[in-house]
C-alpha cells in the first residue's frame, strides 16, 4: 500500500524547478497524434501553424501534403524550405534539408512525419534525430505521429493487427515532447475518406483495406492512441499537483531492475521495464549477467546484447555489465546494492529440456529475494527458427572438432586393443577418460560430450566380452558405463568451463595491461602533441585499427585540427563533418551509431568533468570486423583516459603560461623598480643643468658653465648606456641578436672597451695583463666590446675606492679565456648562480646602484658566439668573471702579418 504524505518530496521539487530552469535552453515539441494514415495529422498542424504566423517566425521545414488539395491550400502564404535532393539507386529523393533549418534559425519549424527514414549518406538515419537536433539549437518544432511508430508500442500494435512496424520513434522522444495533441475521427469516416481516394492513390486501396485499415484495427489503435495521450495528460498532472504542492497520495520511490539476455525477449523486455518505469516515475536499470558459461558469445548475439544496452540508455535507463558465477545470485546481489524495488525478467523457455523446475532465473531471483517484486515477461517465440538456424550454421563451421573427437575416439581404442590382453578393462577406461579431458580442454563442450557418449559405446563394443556386440554377460558393467558416462561429461563439462574462464580471464588482463600501459606512457608525457601520439599509437597497437585525435584550434574552437599517426590516413569533409557533431553534441558518431552511420570511422567525443577536450576517432570501416562488446568495453575506458590525459596536459600547459606569465609581471615590476630611479637620476641631473643654463642671472663664467656641459654630457652617455642595455636585452630573448664575425686583436677589444668606460673608472688603477702573441678571437667586435664594458662596470661598482680591477688573458686550447678580476667584498655562494639571470642584484649594505642587467647582457653576447661565460670569488677576496671566445682561423698575430 502506498504511503500518504502532506506533500511533495523537496529534492524532486528542487530537480524539477532545475529542470525547468534549463528548459528555454531547447527547443519545444509538439506532437499531432494520431492512430492512422488520413485521420487529419498534417492538416491540423497546418491549421495550427497559420494562427500563429503573425506572431511567429516560423518555416516548413518538410510537410507531405499527398496531392491533397485542402491541405495544400494550407502552405500558402508560409515560407517553406527547400528540400535537400539526394540521389540513390538512380532515382532522386528530397529529404528536410537540416543545415538549411539551421542556418535560417525560425522561432518554429513544421516537420512532418516524425517516424520517417531518411535516404542513405543523411546525417542522421531517422527525421526524429534531425528533430532533436532542432530543438538542441533553440527551435521549436511541430511535427505529426501515429501512435503505432512509438518503439515500445511496436509489439503490442503487432499483436493487434498482424502488422510488424519497422519505422519507429523512440519512447524518450515522445516523453519529452511539451505538448501532445491527440487528432482523432471515428473510424467509419476514416474508412469512408480511404474508399473516396483521400487517403491512398486508388492503387493502393484494396490492399489497405484488406490489410492495416481492418475496421477491428482501426478500433484498437484508436483506443492505443487515446490511452497513451490520457497518460500523458495524466503525467502532466502529477508533475503540476507535485510542484504546486496539491494534496494527494505520492507515491513511493520505485527503483527498477530489468534483466537482459541476447534473446528474442530482450527488446520487450527493455520496454516492458521502460513502461513500467515512465507509470511509476522510477529510475530504472537494465544488466546482463555474464556468467562462465555465457562469457564468449556469437558475434550475432554480441551485436544484439549491445543493442538492447544502447536501447536501455536511449530510453533514459543506465545500462552495465556484471559478471557472476550465477544469473540468479548476480541479479539478487546488484538488486540489494541499489535498492531495487522491481525485477523483470523473461519468462523461461519450457521447450528446453534442462529448465527444470525451480531451475530458472526467475526461480532463483525469488528465492534469493524476499522483499522485491518480481514480473515475468513473455517473449516472441516466432524469432526462435532463426537463432536456431544461426546456430545450426555455427555448428556446420566447426565440424572439424567433432572429426578430430571420433579420431580422438578411434586412436584411444586402438590403444586398447593393444592393451586388452594385458590389463583388465576397469585400467583401460582410463584412456577414455582421457581422452575426455583432451578433447574439453582443447576442442570444446560438444566434442567433449560427444567422445564420452561414443567412448561408453565403443568401449563395450571392443573391449568387454562379448566382444563385438553391445550385450554384457557382467551386469555390474552396466553400472561402469553409468558411471563413465556420467564422468565422462562432467569432466566435460568442467574442463570447457575452466577453458573458457581462462579465455575470459586473459581478455580481461589483456585490456588491463593495456590500460596500464597507456597510463604509464600518458603519465610521462608532459607535451600535448606527444600525448595525443601515445594515444594514437596505444590505440593502433591495442584495437589494430587506424586511428586519429581531433582537438580543437587554439585560436578557433569550433575548428578541428586532426592528428594521425598514418600519413596515409584519408579525412575527407564527411569525417571531418561527424568529429564536429560528436564534439558540439557530445555524443558519439559514425560507424555503429545513429549520426552520420556512412562515415568510415567510429568517433567518441573525450569528456571530462569539465567539458569536452577533443573527440578520439577509430576507423572501423570494415564491416565484418566491427568492434566486440569486450573492445567496445574497453575503447571506452581507452577514451575516458584519453581524455583526462589531455586534460591533465592543457592544464599543465595552462599553468605553465600562468607562471611564465607571473613571472613575467614579476620581471615588470622588477624593471621598473629597477630602471625607475637609474632613469630618474640622469634625466634630473639633465633637466638641472638645462635649467641653470637657461637662467641669464646666475652670471655663470665659462668654466661653469663648461663644467655643467661636462656633467651634462656624462649622464646623457649614462642614460643612452642604460637604455642600450634595456634594448639589448629584448634583442636576445626575442633571439633577434644578429653577430658579425671577424677577426678581432684581444688588446684591441679591451682597449676600446677602457675606452667607452671613460671616467667611470674613476681613481680605480687599470692592471692588464695580455700577452702580445694572444691569437686572434672570431668576434662581432663591438658586441663584444659592450659586454666588457658591462662586466668592467660591474667590478668598478663593488670594488672599494682605489682598488685596482685586473684584466688578463692567456689561450686555453682553441680558446681565448679572459678574466676581469676585482678586490672587492665577493658573493656570497648561494648567489654565485644567478648573477647573470635578468635584474638580479647582490644585496650588500652598501646599497650600489644598477639595474641588474649587464652581466646578463654579457653572458647572452658571449654565448651567442659559442663562448662561456662564468664567476667566482678570488682566494684573497674579490670577484673573478671569466670568459672565453673561441680562436680565430688566424691563430696568430705573427701568421696574421
Amino acid at each position: 500500500m502506498a504511503e500518504k504524505s502532506s506533500g511533495p518530496n523537496p529534492d524532486e521539487v528542487l530537480a524539477r524547478i532545475k529542470a525547468e530552469a534549463k528548459q528555454p535552453k531547447r527547443g519545444k515539441l509538439k506532437i499531432f497524434l494520431g492512430y492512422a494514415a488520413g485521420v487529419g495529422k498534417t492538416y491540423t498542424m497546418l491549421e495550427s501553424a497559420r494562427q500563429l504566423r503573425k506572431d511567429v517566425d516560423l518555416v516548413v521545414a518538410y510537410v507531405e501534403t499527398h496531392g491533397r488539395p485542402e491541405t495544400e491550400a494550407l502552405l500558402e502564404g508560409l515560407e517553406i524550405i527547400p528540400r535537400r535532393e539526394v540521389g540513390y539507386r538512380g532515382v532522386t529523393l528530397t529529404e528536410m534539408d537540416l543545415d538549411a533549418v539551421l542556418a535560417r534559425r525560425p522561432q518554429l519549424a513544421l516537420v512532418d512525419e516524425l517516424a520517417h527514414t531518411n535516404a542513405p549518406d543523411s546525417r542522421h538515419p531517422k527525421r526524429y534525430q534531425d528533430v532533436e537536433e532542432l530543438l538542441e539549437a533553440g527551435i521549436d518544432v511541430y511535427t505529426t505521429l501515429n501512435v503505432q511508430h512509438i518503439e515500445s508500442l511496436q509489439s503490442t500494435v503487432a499483436q493487434m493487427s498482424g502488422v510488424w512496424v519497422h519505422e519507429t520513434v523512440p519512447d524518450t522522444v515522445v516523453d519529452n515532447a511539451a505538448e501532445i495533441e491527440l487528432v482523432d475521427l471515428p473510424p467509419e469516416d476514416l474508412l469512408k475518406r480511404l474508399k473516396e481516394g483521400k487517403v491512398y492513390v486508388p492503387q493502393q486501396i484494396t490492399r489497405a483495406a484488406t490489410n492495416f485499415f481492418r475496421e477491428g484495427n482501426l478500433i484498437a489503435l484508436r483506443e492505443l492512441s487515446m490511452r497513451t495521450a490520457a497518460q500523458r495528460v495524466d503525467e502532466q498532472m502529477r508533475a503540476h499537483m507535485e510542484t504546486r504542492a496539491i494534496p494527494g497520495p505520492w507515491p513511493t520511490v520505485e527503483r527498477i531492475l530489468v534483466c537482459v539476455r541476447p534473446g528474442p525477449q530482450g527488446n520487450r523486455l527493455v520496454h516492458s521495464a521502460y513502461r513500467l518505469a515512465s507509470r511509476l516515475g522510477a529510475e530504472w536499470f537494465a544488466i546482463y549477467v555474464e556468467t562462465p558459461d555465457s562469457a564468449q558469445l556469437s558475434p550475432d548475439r554480441q551485436d544484439r546484447l549491445m543493442n538492447m544496452l544502447r536501447l536501455a540508455e536511449q530510453l533514459g535507463g543506465k545500462a552495465a555489465t556484471v559478471q557472476g558465477r550465477s544469473v540468479g545470485a548476480a541479479i539478487a546481489e546488484y538488486a540489494s546494492k541499489n535498492n531495487i524495488t522491481k525485477i523483470l525478467v523473461g519468462k523461461p523457455d519450457d521447450r528446453r529440456w534442462w529448465n527444470l523446475p525451480g531451475r530458472s532465473v526467475a526461480s532463483q531471483i525469488i528465492r534469493q529475494t524476499e522483499h522485491i517484486d518480481v514480473y515475468i515477461v513473455g517473449g516472441n517465440r516466432e524469432v526462435r527458427p532463426k537463432r536456431e538456424e544461426t546456430a545450426a550454421r555455427q555448428l556446420s563451421h566447426r565440424w572439424w572438432r567433432y572429426l578430430l573427437g571420433l579420431a580422438l575416439v578411434g586412436l584411444s581404442t586402438l590403444l586398447g586393443l593393444a592393451m586388452r590382453p594385458h590389463f583388465s578393462p576397469t585400467t583401460i577406461v582410463m584412456i577414455y577418460l582421457l581422452s575426455v579431458v583432451v578433447s574439453a580442454l582443447y576442442l570444446g563442450l560438444g566434442p567433449s560430450i560427444l567422445v564420452s557418449v561414443l567412448g561408453v559405446l565403443v568401449f563395450d563394443f571392443f573391449l568387454i566380452p562379448p566382444y563385438l556386440t553391445f550385450a554384457v554377460t557382467d551386469t555390474q558393467y552396466v553400472f561402469t558405463f553409468i558411471v563413465l558416462l556420467g564422468i565422462g561429461i562432467v569432466v566435460s563439462y568442467l574442463t570447457s568451463r575452466v577453458r573458457r574462464q581462462t579465455r575470459v580471464a586473459r581478455h580481461r588482463e589483456s585490456a588491463t595491461a593495456t590500460l596500464y600501459a597507456l597510463s604509464r606512457n600518458l603519465t610521462t608525457t608532459m607535451e600535448l602533441e606527444a600525448t595525443v601520439q601515445a594515444i594514437i599509437s596505444s590505440a593502433r597497437e591495442t584495437f589494430g585499427r587506424d586511428a586519429a585525435i581531433f582537438l580543437p584550434d587554439d585560436q578557433n574552437k569550433e575548428i578541428l585540427k586532426h592528428h594521425a599517426e598514418n600519413p596515409n590516413l584519408v579525412i575527407d569533409k564527411n569525417e571531418v563533418a561527424a568529429a564536429v557533431w560528436s564534439f558540439q553534441h557530445r555524443k558519439r558518431a559514425g560507424q555503429s551509431t545513429d549520426t552520420l552511420p556512412n562515415a568510415k570511422a567510429l568517433y567518441l567525443p573525450l569528456n571530462t568533468a569539465s567539458g569536452v577536450v577533443g573527440v578520439m576517432a577509430l576507423w572501423v570501416s570494415d564491416t565484418t570486423s566491427q568492434l566486440t562488446i569486450e573492445q567496445t568495453r574497453l575503447l571506452e575506458a581507452f577514451a575516458d583516459l584519453a581524455a583526462v590525459a589531455i586534460e591533465r596536459t592543457q592544464l599543465a600547459e595552462e599553468a605553465r603560461n600562468a607562471q611564465i606569465l607571473a613571472a613575467t609581471e614579476k620581471l615588470q615590476t622588477a624593471l621598473l623598480n629597477s630602471i625607475s630611479h637609474d632613469l630618474r637620476t640622469p634625466l634630473v641631473s639633465i633637466i638641472g643643468v638645462l635649467t641653470s643654463l637657461r637662467e641669464e642671472g646666475m652670471g655663470l663664467d665659462d668654466a661653469a658653465r663648461t663644467n655643467l656641459i661636462q656633467v651634462a654630457t656624462e649622464e646623457a652617455e649614462r642614460l643612452n648606456h642604460l637604455i642600450t642595455n634595456l634594448l639589448d636585452v629584448s634583442r636576445i630573448e626575442a633571439g633577434a641578436i644578429r653577430i658579425s664575425r671577424q677577426s678581432s686583436d684581444v688588446q684591441d677589444i679591451i682597449g676600446v672597451a677602457l675606452e667607452q668606460l671613460g671616467s667611470r673608472s674613476g681613481s680605480h688603477p687599470i692592471n692588464i695583463d695580455i700577452s702580445s702573441a694572444l691569437p686572434f678571437v672570431s668576434v662581432d667586435f663591438g658586441l663584444i666590446v659592450q659586454a666588457l664594458v658591462n662586466i668592467m662596470d660591474n667590478a668598478l661598482k663593488y670594488s672599494p675606492p682605489d682598488s685596482p680591477i685586473e684584466i688578463s688573458g692567456r689561450q686555453v686550447a682553441q680558446q681565448v679565456e679572459i678574466e676581469v678580476a676585482d678586490l672587492g667584498a665577493g658573493i656570497p655562494p648561494e648567489d654565485l648562480q644567478h648573477v647573470f639571470d635578468k635584474f638580479y642584484r647582490v644585496h650588500r649594505p652598501d646599497n650600489v646602484t644598477g639595474t641588474g642587467l649587464g652581466l646578463s647582457i654579457s653572458k647572452g653576447i658571449i654565448e651567442a658566439h659559442g663562448g662561456h661565460i662564468v664567476a667566482g670569488n678570488r682566494p684573497g677576496g674579490g670577484t673573478i668573471i671569466r670568459l672565453t671566445l673561441p680562436v680565430a682561423e688566424v691563430i696568430s698575430k705573427d701568421k696574421g702579418q
